[in-house]
């Protein structure tokens, strides 16, 4: 079992409380996004997570407390994770209408190679179904996204890329939604191509927000 206050190939200088509970929480949550991706939900124990990671139960619980934690955890994880994509690709800086249909390529291009988007799903669809305490942290990580597509869709409006008397707020849940029903399509059918489903939300967005010529500029 893995010891976490030593580490193959770290470098000589002793780490400090802080980087080992930092290093040993990026892989308990490695280690659970793939659990859970790979063999389900159920199969998401602290002691499957422990084996799969190399550390105990005892240290899984003491991370997370509980399962709900450990969701919890997972969501700040993946909503980290967004946000990086999101700088690399420089959203931040386009103008709005370009930011919203990044993001839509963003969820929908990474479809098949994001196990960290496999496990949260999974993990949303057990929450509902089993009518789980932990739909209450999914439901708030919904509404940071919305939040999210509303602030780029009100960035638009404000340079003028986007109509200003479209409804933010609505607009920012029907493309919210058009991403988890596509997102859950594939889940149902891995052999789901999202390219034309995809590219058919984006020319929607693109006709119904772009003022006048329908084209983002």
């Amino acid at each position: 079992m893995k010891d976490p206050d030593t580490h193959l190939g770290a470098p000589a200088r002793r780490m400090t409380q802080a980087e080992r509970r930092d290093r040993s929480e990026r892989e308990l949550i490695a280690a659970a996004i793939k659990v859970v991706a790979e063999q389900g939900v159920s199969a998401a124990t602290f002691d499957s997570i422990g084996r799969e990671a190399g550390f105990s139960r005892g240290l899984v619980t003491q991370r997370f407390g509980s399962k709900e934690g450990l969701i919890r955890t997972l969501i700040a994880h993946l909503h980290d994770w967004q946000a990086e994509f999101l700088e690399a690709g420089d959203i931040e800086g386009m103008n709005g209408l370009n930011a919203l249909i990044a993001l839509i390529r963003l969820h929908t291009d990474h479809l098949r190679e994001s196990p960290e988007g496999d496990a949260y799903f999974m993990l949303l669809s057990a929450a509902v179904a089993d009518r789980l305490e932990t739909r209450a942290a999914f439901a708030e990580s919904h509404e940071m996204e919305r939040a999210l597509i509303r602030a780029i869709i009100s960035r638009g409006q404000a340079s003028g890329h986007i109509r200003p008397d479209v409804d933010a707020d609505a607009e920012a849940l029907m493309a919210g939604c058009s991403l988890l029903g596509i997102r859950m399509q594939f889940m149902i059918d891995p052999a789901f191509d999202s390219a034309p489903v995809r590219d058919a939300l984006i020319e929607t967005l693109r006709s119904h927000l772009a003022p006048n010529s329908g084209k983002a500029t």
